[in-house]
């Protein structure tokens, strides 16, 4: 059997290249009845991330764990995998305050196969390490390999490689029994079936992993105390509409009036976090930096400590 051939006889026992033979007239539809065939099949997304929450939440226990401790978490894939890592590693800083180097999306190929298709990339295992190498992956990092079919060589050779030096590895794929959750001391396998375009997998697989990925992220974030309840308060205001937005949250979290959240945005550098301690816990700018230091940047324990609380 020839290389291909044992490549294609793998493909073949992979739920995300089935063909769906129901679907084989699919271009003789009008536009509105695949818009809906497609809008059914994305319907049914959710549950199958749903079907997977009890591993998720164990491997973001362990990921937020990591990162307590100073930790990076680095998401590796090739093509929309990969693609999907880079948005939602690019999305944490202005969510969270985060360094650029503590949230971290791999893509096999480099940057420019963003935008253009770097082939053979994916094919290359030593080349993940490479990338790993450069990174210089630790015991107190995680590596989340994301691969849809679950046997792709860059991902498993991220999860094969970031093991040997002792970081926490999580496989994101969308087939039962991958290789990648073989590779991983977390995998979680959301399986959402054919795609409507044979092999298709930035149609169902590329959505489910865009709702792990913002599980994941969002979820450590609100563990290492990113947020105040359901506000983001270590937002980065970068912009007007930042700004607007931070003034916004200040009075969300504090009720505040306009004078006192200005007076404490002044007072604290435009920090949101530490201008909602400046009003609710009685303290100067100074006072409200100790505090969050104290407890970890978790802003309901400095608010605990603050010798002369509000609320």
């Amino acid at each position: 059997m020839t290389a291909y051939a044992a490549l294609r006889a793998q493909l073949e026992t992979l739920t995300t290249e089935a063909y769906r033979p129901e679907l084989a007239e699919i271009d003789r539809l009008s536009t509105l009845d695949i818009a809906r065939t497609m809008n059914a099949e994305d319907a049914t997304v959710a549950a199958a991330v749903a079907a997977q929450l009890p591993p998720i939440a164990a491997a973001i226990d362990a990921i937020a764990e990591r990162m307590a401790r100073g930790g990076r978490l680095v998401y590796a894939g090739a093509g929309t995998a990969g693609r999907m890592g880079v948005l939602d590693a690019s999305e944490c800083p202005p969510t969270f305050n985060t360094d650029p180097a503590d949230v971290v999306g791999l893509i096999a190929g480099g940057p420019g196969a963003l935008v253009t298709s770097v082939e053979g990339a994916e094919d290359s295992g030593e080349l993940a390490a490479e990338d790993l190498t450069a990174l210089g992956i630790g015991p107190h990092d995680t590596v989340v390999g994301i691969s849809a079919s679950g046997r792709t060589p860059y991902a498993i050779g991220a999860v094969a490689f970031a093991r040997t030096r002792g970081a926490l590895t999580v496989g994101l794929s969308c087939n039962a029994g991958s290789a990648l959750t073989a590779a991983a001391d977390h995998g979680i396998e959301v399986v959402v079936g054919p795609e409507l375009l044979t092999g298709s997998t930035r149609l169902k697989a590329g959505t489910a992993q865009k709702l792990v990925l913002n599980l994941i992220s969002t979820i450590t974030m609100i563990r290492l105390g990113k947020t105040y309840g359901n506000l983001m308060v270590d937002m980065r205001s970068s912009n007007e509409k930042l700004r607007a937005r931070a003034r916004r949250i200040v009075a969300l979290a504090t009720g505040a009036s306009d004078a006192e959240i200005e007076a404490a945005l002044t007072a604290t550098g435009g920090e949101v976090k530490h201008a909602i301690l400046v009003v609710l816990g009685g303290v100067d700018g100074p006072q409200a930096a100790e505090l969050l230091t104290a407890s970890g940047g978790h802003l309901r324990a400095a608010l605990a400590a603050a010798p002369a609380r509000i609320r």
